[in-house]
């Protein structure tokens, strides 16, 4: 016979039965994979699942929400039944082998009634009263990008400053001295209406209603090859709608250059209000800090070539997309291939493995890979305008180049006229450009007129310069 049960004291999942103790016993999820704590033997056993992990060297957090597999050598799981349970930093059900783990949220507040409730009190809320920053990156689904950049820039020299930080469940780490609030919860609910500045770098979702004295900066989150908002393909009247009801809510656009500032603008129907064009925060770690330390995080070596693999999400599909085989191409370049999916992709993908292949699409801050990377591999992600930073070489696996620019999102200039590196349209074409010893003095010319277009004001103090107009305006106070 074998039983489960939920011990909330030590946050683990345990499994317990008689006979000769299983040999291997593991809860295996899209981006997390603990390993139970066997004990006993002979009459009974007993396997301690860890309802936490540790990833990338961080502290131990719970684990990312999604559905698991439980998987114990030689041991029938049909019979495992333990309804939803909220514990500390999870809920978790389990049906079978099957492990469904929550954010801790109270189902009530799940119910449409309960959403509705905790809405009507957050628009009701008197709200801006409290001298704090509501940080959100990517919908909750990391702690990283330019508010990151931000937090941290603000956090030294405003640390009265409350900082919350919006995340999808408790999985995702907050910068230390920050307060980590879960979407959709009653204290995510307080906390986006109490602030007085939200710092965000996309929409802003669910029902929005701005209170008196409170400011949105709007970072966003790239320099854009791709059209956006109103200069997507396709005349649709509802998305024109949402475009101009979502940048109103905005009172500052955060852009990289001027040629983003033009664009965003148009895009968002961003008119009678600043852009402040400052470079991107999140650039200034690929100035200041040590890539050594980086790779030394991801167990990789020193002298280890490191290619980063970053496309960008499609329109038309919910996986990242694999247009390379991420193991050949280790062995095929003596390197290491570092795969990073896009925020997009992170809740329905799952982690990519083989020899020398670590996938670092869950990684918080991406700006942080590129300075451990010593190429890039990408398509047309705007990756491409942070890594110029650095001026190491560049390389774009375009295979649907036809499709994406002809009909799928359309470019603002046509990358093959002006890419610091070459179009290739197969992973043969692929390795054999990273062979090619000529590329640096092939591309040099069109590298520095990028980087005089993109990167003027990506010079290590953007975070500076965006606190600075942030303490000067009043939008917190020291």
């Amino acid at each position: 016979m074998t039983t489960a049960r939920i011990d909330d004291t030590a946050q683990a999942l345990v499994v317990a039965g008689t006979g000769a103790r299983p040999a291997e016993a593991v809860l295996v999820g899209p981006r997390a994979r603990v390993e139970a704590r066997i004990s006993g033997g002979g009459k009974t056993w007993k396997a301690a699942f860890p309802l936490e992990a540790s990833r990338w060297g961080g502290p131990s957090l719970p684990l990312p929400t999604g559905t698991y597999e439980l998987r114990i050598s030689d041991v029938d799981l049909q019979e495992l039944r333990i309804d939803p349970v909220v514990l500390t930093g999870v809920r978790i059900a389990v049906d079978g082998s099957t492990v469904r783990i929550a954010a801790p949220i109270d189902p009530v507040y799940e119910t449409v009634e309960g959403r509705s409730t905790l809405e009507e009190r957050y628009v009701a809320q008197s709200g801006g009263t409290e001298n704090a920053v509501f940080f959100e990156s990517f919908y909750g689904r990391s702690v990283g990008c330019n508010p990151r950049a931000i937090d941290r820039e603000l956090a030294t020299r405003a640390p009265q400053v409350r900082r919350y930080w919006s995340v999808v469940d408790l999985s995702v780490e907050v910068p230390e001295g920050a307060i980590a609030v879960v979407e959709g919860s009653p204290q995510w609910w307080h906390a986006r209406g109490a602030a007085r500045l939200l710092v965000v770098n996309d929409w802003l979702r669910r029902r929005f209603a701005r209170k008196p004295g409170q400011k949105v900066l709007q970072t966003w989150h790239g320099t854009p090859l791709k059209r956006l908002a109103l200069h997507r393909p396709g005349f649709d009247p509802r998305r024109m709608a949402a475009v101009v009801k979502e940048s109103r809510r905005w009172d500052v656009l955060l852009a990289q250059n001027a040629y983003s500032e033009r664009i965003l603008r148009k895009a968002y129907a961003f008119f009678g209000r600043p852009i402040w064009v400052d470079g991107y925060p999140r650039n200034d770690t690929l100035i200041s800090e040590d890539p050594a330390a980086i790779r030394r995080s991801l167990g990789i070596g020193a002298e280890e070539r490191v290619l980063l693999y970053a496309p960008t999400w499609r329109d038309d599909r919910t996986e990242m997309v694999d247009f390379i085989d991420p193991e050949l191409l280790a062995r095929q370049a003596n390197a290491v291939v570092l795969v990073r999916g896009h925020s997009r992709t992170l809740e329905q993908g799952r982690d990519r493995d083989g020899a020398r292949v670590i996938d670092v699409t869950g990684y918080p801050e991406t700006a942080r890979l590129l300075l451990a990377a010593d190429a890039l591999i990408t398509d047309y992600s705007s990756v491409m305008f942070d890594f110029s930073v650095t001026g190491k070489p560049m390389y774009f696996l375009v295979p649907d180049l036809d499709h994406y620019r002809g009909q799928l999102r359309g470019f603002y200039f046509d990358l093959a006229e002006r890419a610091p590196g070459p179009l290739v349209r197969t992973q043969q074409e692929l390795t054999a450009a990273l062979d090619d010893a000529g590329h640096d003095a092939a591309f040099a010319e069109r590298y520095a007129a990028w980087r005089r277009q993109f990167n003027p004001r990506d010079d290590g103090h953007a975070a500076q310069r965006v606190v600075d107009r942030i303490l000067d305006l009043g939008f917190v106070t020291l």
